[in-house]
């Protein structure tokens, strides 16, 4: 049961989050790393990085001014799903009995669960307003877009 929930967890993580889903080129990608790997923590790099990406993302998909609503109320619902920093004491998690640390990791879950659910449906909604040809670019650009991998960048070129 634990094995399973572990693995949905991370299935989930991996599916949920919020960052860049398509680096440059590969000759660009290293310095880009070191720069990443810098700022990863840092809320307001974090942000930039996200709007960047939905900038280009915006772009490629060639949003009409038709779509602009949908567009902000998708990117509005994954910015609220966020997880927030802060919300994990590691120290104190450190000192709880195991029954409890469970607990806790089966409450974390549940919250994720619910994240994903609510972005799942947003973009359901959004990609109900796009076109056959920007579906086909959301589905080959996006596969990533609104999802976060626990700080690590993801390496998917886009």
């Amino acid at each position: 049961m634990m094995k399973t929930l572990h693995k949905a967890f991370v299935i989930g993580a991996a599916v949920i989050g919020f960052g860049a889903a398509a680096l440059p080129a590969m000759a660009e990608e290293a310095p880009q790393q070191h720069q990443y790997a810098a700022t990863k923590f840092d809320p307001v790099k974090m942000q930039e990085r996200m709007d960047a990406h939905a900038k280009r993302l915006h772009d490629t998909l060639k949003i009409t001014p038709a779509q602009e609503g949908a567009w902000q109320a998708y990117l509005s619902a994954l910015k609220s799903n966020m997880p927030q920093r802060g919300q994990f004491d590691r120290a104190s998690f450190k000192d709880m009995p195991a029954p409890e640390r469970m607990e806790k990791r089966v409450e974390m879950a549940k919250a994720h669960l619910a994240r994903m659910e609510s972005n799942l449906a947003a973009t359901k909604t959004f990609y109900a307003t796009l076109t056959p040809e920007q579906q086909k670019l959301f589905d080959e650009k996006a596969g990533h877009f609104g999802h976060h991998r626990h700080g690590r960048m993801m390496r998917h070129q886009g």
